[in-house]
């Protein structure tokens, strides 16, 4: 007996766009400790980056 090949199909009366950013939402909240997180380090790296910056600018003075 030969095994059946189940094939599926979904419609999506939703334009592209939408779908998208539904996509992205469901991601979004899936994974929001680690967007979290990501966001904290970038936002500590431009702070380190600033201070660096800073401290140069007034030794130079």
């Amino acid at each position: 007996m030969s095994k059946k090949k189940l094939n599926y199909r979904f419609h999506n009366p939703n334009p592209d766009s939408q779908t998208a950013n539904y996509i992205l939402k469901v991601f979004l909240e899936s994974n929001r400790p680690k967007v979290e997180n990501a966001v904290q380090q970038a936002a500590q790296e431009v702070q380190a980056e600033e201070g660096t910056e800073h401290e140069t600018i007034i030794r130079a003075m």
